[in-house]
């Protein structure tokens, strides 16, 4: 089941502004929508009054319809479920202000962390919140999963889609499947993909079947299926972008029903209209410049099931969140110098996520120290720790110790101090005291402050990036014996010899 909704679903609709007012009318009945209340954050705008749009695609693996228990399985107990289920596909879509760039992170579906106070509108469901794996929070509603999100990665998210079982069917069939390559023979005895060495356009089963294999590729554990589904999202967005995808009437109709009856998604996003817009915006970046990236993690301690957040990700967070591309206008991976909007101030600035701060505050306005600290680690920065019992000063100050003028200018650079008030001191570290030269806000009066640099290399490192332009990559088989056929343990290659009686999910 898969996110492959997030950029697509919309490019469904990009063709039908002109069919009618009854077809226009018929699509908007079939879109289900619900409110966000505000518990992703809010973007903010660039220089130029331009927006990032941020989108959460979530995958569930609630079986809601008869059709869902078919495909999914699960349901001989249960029967037909009802509520959200689990969140097992997750995926932040980061489209740039300018519109030139787009980055998509996958949050693996065994992360642990902090699930906030939620309740669910619809249901009723509440949770007063509780440390457990972050698919868990779609229990209580879209709005506590993007909130989840949002805290764990400190990246606004103004938008959602949900997307099933049966939705990822009807929209691989709308499009007339899809082409993906494979390393090696594979057969997953739990999704039930089978295929051979080689390209296979998959269609309706056999799309759900690879996106949501997760024992065939990679090392058989969920990092492994985030790369497979960029794989096949890449293919996808490939195929909207290629000539004639999008101008037979009888094609883009029945791309549109099936995205629309496929989808819940926020109000923001709730109408027709409103997805022709997002279509429109994502159709103008080049396949090139669209990055695909996973959270980088490290194993959970206290159970090797699941992961944590790893060294890196702190990184690739901040790139996101300040609108930092990780591809240049070539499509290659930016640099650390390259990634920002403008040069940095010296060749020696430092990355954001290596500094630390000590922040006081000068003034007599209760809170400035807090207010600033808090802007620099939503910047990406290392810390920003808040000192008490700072003497009172007219005017804002940057102190830096000996070798440490670049950590300085980084930090001068976010929050749009002028090098005036920066000075080398005879001790270590940076210490920012705030000055009544400075009472609100948090960037710095009539100054310029753009985010740090983006340290692309660490954002990037683990986090195995791709762009969607690159149509010659094959999904991993798995070398391990991550499969079981009639009882006995083996590699998906293996299974595959041993179950010639079982037909390829391509034919």
């Amino acid at each position: 089941m898969l996110k492959i909704a997030g950029i697509c679903l919309s490019l469904l609709v990009l063709g039908t502004a002109g069919v009618g007012w009854w077809f226009y009318q018929h699509l908007n009945g079939n879109i289900h929508s619900v409110s966000l209340d505000g518990k992703g954050g809010t973007e903010k705008a660039d220089a130029f009054g331009r927006t990032p749009i941020n989108i959460l695609v979530i995958g569930s693996d609630g079986r809601t319809s008869a059709e869902d228990c078919r495909l999914g399985g699960g349901c001989s107990k249960t029967g037909v479920q009802s509520g959200n289920g689990n969140a097992d596909v997750e995926m932040v879509v980061h489209i740039s202000a300018d519109r030139s760039n787009a980055t998509v992170m996958s949050v693996p579906r065994d992360t642990m962390t902090q699930v906030p106070a939620c309740k669910d509108p619809v249901s009723g469901q509440s949770t007063s919140g509780y440390y457990g794996q972050i698919n868990s929070a779609l229990s209580y509603g879209p709005a506590c999963q993007v909130a989840t999100v949002h805290q764990l990665t400190g990246i606004p998210i103004d938008h959602f889609v949900k997307l099933d079982f049966s939705g990822v069917v009807q929209m691989s069939d709308a499009v007339g499947g899809v082409d993906v390559c494979v390393s090696d023979d594979v057969y997953d005895t739990y999704s039930h993909l089978k295929l051979s060495r080689g390209t296979h356009t998959l269609k309706g089963s056999g799309a759900l079947e690879f996106v949501r294999s997760r024992h065939g590729f990679g090392d058989g554990s969920d990092l492994g299926r985030t790369t497979t589904q960029h794989i096949f999202l890449s293919s996808l967005i490939r195929k909207f972008k290629s000539a004639g995808t999008l101008t037979d009437p009888t094609a883009v109709y029945g791309l549109a029903d099936a995205a629309t009856k496929a989808l819940t998604v926020d109000d923001g996003l709730g109408s027709v209209r409103k997805l022709i817009g997002l279509a429109s915006d994502v159709d103008k970046v080049p396949a090139k410049r669209m990055t695909f990236t996973t959270m980088q993690t490290d194993p959970d301690p206290n159970n090797r099931d699941h992961v944590v957040v790893g060294p890196g990700a702190k990184t690739l967070f901040s790139t996101i969140a300040n609108d930092q591309s990780l591809t240049t206008d070539s499509g290659k991976k930016a640099d650390a110098a390259s990634a920002t909007a403008e040069p940095t101030a010296t060749a020696s600035a430092v990355p954001a996520s290596q500094i630390a701060v000590t922040v006081g505050n000068g003034t007599t306005v209760t809170g400035r120290a807090a207010d600033v600290a808090t802007a620099l680690t939503d910047q990406g920065f290392g810390s920003a720790t808040v000192i008490h019992g700072t003497p009172s000063s007219a005017t804002t100050t940057l102190t830096y110790g000996t070798g440490q003028k670049g950590e300085a200018q980084t930090v001068a650079k976010a929050l749009g101090l002028p090098s005036s008030q920066l000075k080398q001191g005879t001790g270590t570290g940076l210490t920012l005291v705030i000055g009544s030269d400075w009472p609100s806000g948090t960037s710095f009066p009539g100054g310029s402050s753009s985010p740090a640099p983006a340290d692309t290399h660490a954002a990037v490192g683990g986090a195995h990036a791709s762009t969607a332009d690159q149509a010659k990559t094959c999904a991993k088989v798995s070398p391990y014996k991550t499969v079981s056929l009639n009882g006995v343990s083996m590699t998906p290659t293996q299974a595959y010899a041993a179950a010639r009686g079982i037909p390829d999910s391509d034919t």
